[in-house]
């Protein structure tokens, strides 16, 4: 239902035009003099009808007339990040340049800026490329990696830049669906995230990374369970082309989540297969599995249901050595994933406990560093394929997390700012202004569909495009042969150091050799990691 409280948006266009009414209703009385206010609410009450109806700024569908007053203010942009800079004053956590850079790139707009870096090169952390003297021009950027490891009957190819999770019900129907059309023109992937496939998907037509997470939504029983039938009867559509196993999310590792039966719609109870008038809740854990083995077994299992597609999970990196159980398990039983999503703390969520959201789970180029080495350690890293996730939105985040041992990489931010997000920050509210992060039908009619899904398919690839020009920069013909060696990365002390020694790759078969010289602090959780169970064999981490 829509929320008829926050109509007021609409007051600055009623008010406007029943100014223009009032003007003409006293025009015979007050003769001339009152043309020029006529004039001048009439031109407003014309302009903010135009809003309602032109597709292209979800702020003006929103907000008619008002909404001019936001561009007017990103016309001073400049002078206001300069009394910014001045004040010695941070701008927002996520910076202006950017998702202006993601807005320029989906518009197909010049991305080119003046007047040199605006990052921080001399604090500490500070990363960039290292160019090569004979720069190579690559034509084709359509980079592509092969997913499906020995167990997979139906391997997909996937582009190495895809939407990330994110459910239907955090985001609206118009938002689900051109995300997932922007990704059947741009041929890349479309996770679903734990809210199942809706229609809104299906009309999209894109191709879906089907979520599994602890709520089963979309294939549960009445009692919230695991459905194995109702698994394999949405896996078999030909949309579906791998399935993920949600362990944890990187915004909120550990925590579950809870949708008021307030905000349950009869749409989102369909999708997820859940009772109208009941709060929907996702457990922190699965109750399919409970250990390292059971784990690696669901796999298999679910790559047995949906007829050979490739299975694989995501997590955030917490206890390092429950990963290292997770990787005992895998070859104990010689079943591997086909795919590892690695979710960085720094990942996004609609609503996350800010204690969550700042202090817990490990960030994404230490969790991807760790991730690569301990499969690297096990001799399983050719087996499986890494993808990365967690603030990755521009050309040079995806090279550096190829470089780290990635094969691809996810990104939520990046996309929702191509469909219009502004990061209002209300989208626990119901009430985003550009109808991304809403269920409220009035709000969600800004977002025009068919432009925002084009926007969504040239960001991608524009971004692509922008990685090709990178890594030929490089020297390199392919994103895939970035190592650590071609980026230097300040430290605290303002020394520079080279990928290869902030993150060096450690030998392949070093855990299974068990030499203690080599790594020794992986060795000792590896020895400390038990396939069986979860819970440390001693007290430490």
């Amino acid at each position: 239902m829509p929320d008829f409280s926050s109509l007021t948006r609409f007051a600055t266009l009623a008010g406007v035009a029943f100014a223009a009414l009032l003007c003409a209703l006293a025009l015979p009385v007050l003769g001339a003099w009152m043309l020029l206010p006529l004039a001048a609410f009439a031109a407003l009450t014309a302009l903010g009808l135009h809003d309602l109806w032109q597709p292209h700024h979800s702020i003006l569908r929103n907000y008619p007339v008002l909404g001019h007053m936001r561009f007017l203010f990103e016309g001073i942009r400049p002078e206001i990040r300069q009394y910014l800079i001045e004040s010695d004053q941070d701008e927002e956590p996520f910076s202006r340049d950017t998702r202006s850079l993601v807005y320029q790139r989906a518009k197909g707009q010049e991305d080119k800026r003046p007047f040199g870096t605006r990052e921080r090169v001399y604090d500490a952390g500070y990363a960039w490329v290292t160019h090569s003297a004979r720069p190579i021009h690559i034509e084709d950027s359509d980079f592509r990696i092969e997913v499906g490891g020995p167990g997979c009957t139906q391997p997909y190819s996937a582009s190495i830049y895809n939407i990330s999770a994110m459910s239907f019900g955090s985001l609206s129907g118009n938002a689900i669906r051109a995300l997932n059309t922007g990704a059947r023109l741009g041929r890349f992937a479309h996770d679903t995230g734990e809210g199942s496939i809706s229609d809104h998907h299906r009309a999209g037509g894109g191709d879906l990374i089907y979520q599994v997470a602890s709520g089963y939504f979309g294939r549960r029983t009445e009692d919230g369970r695991f459905d194995p039938d109702r698994f394999a009867e949405i896996t078999a559509d030909d949309q579906v082309r791998m399935i993920e196993i949600k362990l944890s999310q990187g915004a909120k590792p550990g925590h579950g989540g809870v949708l008021p039966a307030s905000k349950i719609s009869p749409e989102i109870a369909r999708t997820r297969g859940i009772p109208m008038g009941v709060d929907c809740v996702s457990p922190p854990a699965h109750s399919a599995f409970s250990t390292p083995l059971e784990l690696v077994d669901f796999i298999a299992e679910l790559r047995r249901l949906s007829g050979g597609k490739p299975v694989g999970f995501k997590l955030c990196i917490g206890h390092r050595r429950e990963f290292m159980c997770m990787v005992k398990a895998m070859l104990e039983r010689d079943i591997t994933p086909d795919f590892i999503v690695v979710d960085g703390t720094e990942g996004g969520t609609g609503a996350a406990p800010l204690e969550f959201a700042n202090h817990v789970g490990m960030p994404m180029v230490e969790a991807l560093t760790f991730v690569h080495n301990t499969l690297r350690g096990a001799g399983l890293r050719d087996r499986i394929k890494v993808a990365a996730a967690g603030k990755v939105v521009s050309a040079f985040d995806i090279a550096r997390a190829l470089a780290l041992g990635a094969d691809w990489c996810n990104s939520a931010r990046g996309f929702m700012f191509a469909i219009g997000c502004i990061q209002a920050q209300a989208c626990h509210t119901n009430h985003c202004p550009v109808g991304v992060a809403t269920q409220d039908p009035v709000r969600q009619r800004a977002l025009d569909i068919p432009s925002k899904a084009e926007r969504v398919a040239r960001f991608h690839t524009n971004t692509l495009k922008a990685l090709a020009e990178i890594t030929g920069a490089a020297g390199l013909t392919d994103p895939h042969q970035f190592l650590p060696r071609h980026f230097m990365v300040r430290q605290r002390d303002n020394t520079m150091v080279t990928g290869d020694e902030a993150y060096p790759y450690l030998p392949n078969g070093f855990l299974l050799a068990g030499d203690p010289s080599v790594a020794p602090d992986y060795q000792q959780r590896w020895a400390r990691a038990d396939a069986a169970n979860f819970a440390p064999r001693d007290m430490e981490d």
